[in-house]
């Protein structure tokens, strides 16, 4: 029996982790948005300027379409590093690198992963 369990008792415990789920699910849903914002800013992530994506409009078809994009990229950790600098996987790559050339901070491509790895 853990620490927590001990001063919780059982159904306090499984509802405080049920809570805490809920609030876990919450906060990925809010990432989702502001990151759909950042994808979907046309001064921002500009994403639409090339992939299609769902619920865009005006979206360029010069790189692939996102969707699928868990089964495309199931580590989303290599989704972050293509979103930071998609030219160390492929030199020949248009993608501009959002990350190294500071086009979005680090918490913007954190939030950017998050909405397109939901796609």
């Amino acid at each position: 029996m853990t620490k927590l369990t001990q001063r919780l008792g059982g159904t306090t415990t499984a509802l405080a982790l049920c809570a805490g789920l809920v609030f876990s699910a919450q906060v990925s849903a809010d990432n989702i948005a502001e990151g759909k914002k950042i994808a979907f800013d046309r001064k921002k992530g500009n994403c639409l300027a090339c992939h299609h994506i769902e619920g865009g409009t005006l979206a360029g078809t010069i790189a692939p379409p996102l969707i699928a994009m868990k089964q495309r990229f199931p580590d989303k950790a290599k989704l972050r590093a293509q979103i930071w600098d998609a030219t160390v996987a492929n030199p020949n790559s248009i993608m501009p690198p959002m990350g190294r050339h500071k086009i979005l901070t680090e918490k913007e491509i954190d939030l950017v992963t998050d909405f397109i790895h939901s796609l």
